[in-house]
């Protein structure tokens, strides 16, 4: 019996030492660009919850719109982004924004975002709490540019 208890007592300290698990964001940065331009924004994204979640929505102080977008290339060879009303999230998935693929469009910029800079944007979740992450404006200067600006 006192085993048992000892056993139970160590599997409750490594559960509560293991930390809560969450959705965590990764390495966000965005495009340099300026006033009145469009802008992307890319990271990795993890759902490090027992549940499924998705993104419903994003925020930003810098853009008259902020919309995440999916990038492809169409039958014709033509790369084309269409906006995405959400984002699916599964149990333990990881996603990934970047150049060619899955990415926030920052539309219409309020204000120059130059290499260095960085500015907030808010992902909206339909079951966990917003994250605010603090993003990194790169420099353009050796980018690959996969058939488009974003």
């Amino acid at each position: 019996m006192k085993r048992i208890l000892i056993s139970l007592l160590a599997i409750a300290l490594l559960t509560a030492c293991a930390g809560p698990r969450a959705i965590e964001v990764k390495n966000p940065w965005a495009r340099a660009a300026l006033t009145g331009e469009n802008s992307a924004v890319y990271f990795e994204i993890r759902n490090g919850l027992s549940e499924a979640d998705e993104v419903i929505g994003v925020s930003s102080e810098v853009a008259e719109a902020v919309e995440v977008h999916f990038s492809s290339l169409n039958a014709d060879g033509v790369m084309q982004m269409k906006r995405q009303d959400s984002v699916p999230l599964e149990a333990g998935a990881e996603v990934t924004f970047a150049p060619g693929g899955l990415h926030v469009m920052l539309i219409g910029l309020v204000r120059d975002l130059n290499a260095g800079d960085s500015f907030s944007l808010t992902l909206h979740f339909k079951h966990h709490a917003d994250l605010t992450l603090a993003v990194t404006v790169q420099g353009m200067e050796g980018m690959d540019m996969p058939g488009h600006a974003p």
